[in-house]
């Protein structure tokens, strides 16, 4: 269990079977149409708001759902960052010790998930690193995009068995992501 796990009340959506699709040219518009809506919301609460997971990926499969990065001063002062987001139509779903998770409340389309962490620390530059290091390595995205389609196969009605079933790939391509970094002097 990630430390400090802890589902909030009152967050619940119902079963939503998953699906992945081919990369969609239009994901970076949806991105910075919520980002200009986040970026309004919050005002000065945000640091920096980055587009992550697979849909920043060109050519990567995915969900077709938005992940956004929002870095903040301190993600434990949530009443400077929360109702922003929730006024969205955002509810906060999951705290854990290292980021906030939020998803639209239920009866609204999953076309967004929001992850909030503190600025400058691992959560954040893991995150930033996982994208950048897949949008160059070819290799490293195939891996990835396998990894995804058997835990798909295998876990479609199951979101949190679906995303344990790729960690070994993930850890993986970090570990190569870091060499990269390293080596090209990748910084956030």
């Amino acid at each position: 269990m990630i430390p400090g796990f802890e589902v909030v009340p009152n967050s619940e959506r119902g079963f939503e079977p998953m699906t992945l699709v081919a990369y969609d040219s239009a994901w970076p518009r949806r991105f910075d149409a919520w980002r200009r809506k986040l970026v309004g919301a919050l005002r000065s609460s945000a640091r920096r708001i980055d587009h992550v997971g697979s849909t920043a990926i060109p050519g990567l499969l995915a969900k077709d759902t938005i992940d956004i990065q929002i870095s903040v001063v301190d993600m434990h002062d949530e009443p400077s960052y929360v109702p922003a987001i929730e006024s969205l139509g955002i509810q906060l779903r999951i705290r854990d010790d290292d980021h906030r998770y939020f998803r639209p409340f239920g009866g609204r389309p999953r076309d967004v998930h929001v992850h909030v962490c503190d600025a400058g620390g691992a959560w954040e530059r893991r995150h930033l690193l996982f994208v950048a290091y897949l949008r160059r390595d070819k290799a490293a995205r195939e891996r990835y995009a396998q990894a995804k389609l058997v835990a798909l196969s295998r876990w479609a009605d199951d979101r949190a068995a679906y995303t344990e079933a790729k960690d070994a790939v993930i850890r993986e391509i970090e570990a190569g992501a870091e060499v990269w970094a390293g080596r090209e002097g990748w910084a956030p």
